[in-house]
């Protein structure tokens, strides 16, 4: 059984890594651009001083300049730094654009760094995901960082993931360690999700 799920995953992550890579430098920007603006919203709608977020690498919906714009508004944006046990530290992001390549080659902060735990105290998470069904299960690109995170927190803030409006899909393959998101960020929507994982 959970060698069809790994291989329905892999077969689904390989179609969106496609549609991704087919995307023009002008469609990435345009969606970056609504993006940023919707993660704006949502972190005013929730009065969040305190958040986690990613540096999104070319392929991926951009939160860069959305990450830029909130630090510069005063809110702590704590960003992951991959680690080769599985597991999250953080960095304190700050507004300039110096960037590390992180173990699997993506973009990751060069500040301070932080333990695991660092993300306990903020009052929402922004994650990467390759997709998410309608009833909020991610499937991110198969290295588990996220789910586990999420999956150890004691008291979990509101999950966000970030993708674009074709990986909302109507059900995705899941395995026992998938965490659910309480909503979904695109280009055209910010979707909430009703949750009971808390």
């Amino acid at each position: 059984m959970s060698n069809e799920v790994e291989h329905a995953k892999r077969a689904l992550r390989a179609e969106l890594r496609e549609r991704r890579a087919l995307l023009s430098d002008a469609q990435r920007d345009a969606a970056a651009s609504s993006i940023g603006e919707r993660l704006d919203e949502l972190v005013e709608s929730l009065g969040a001083q305190s958040i986690s977020c990613y540096l999104s690498a070319t392929a991926e919906p951009g939160t860069r300049e959305f990450v830029t714009r909130a630090v510069r508004r005063g809110i702590r944006v704590l960003l992951p730094v991959t680690r080769a046990d599985g597991l999250l530290d953080w960095a304190v992001a700050n507004d300039d654009d110096d960037v590390a390549e992180g173990l699997f080659g993506l973009p990751e902060p060069t500040g301070e760094v932080l333990g695991p735990i660092a993300v306990n105290d903020v009052d929402l998470m922004i994650v990467p995901a390759a997709a998410v069904d309608r009833s909020g299960m991610r499937m991110g690109w198969g290295r588990g960082y996220f789910d586990k995170t999420i999956g150890s927190m004691e008291k979990c803030p509101p999950v966000y993931a970030v993708i674009y409006d074709s990986e909302i899909l109507d059900s995705l393959p899941r395995e026992v360690h998938d965490q659910p998101v309480d909503g979904i960020v695109t280009p055209t929507q910010t979707l909430s999700l009703s949750q009971t994982r808390r």
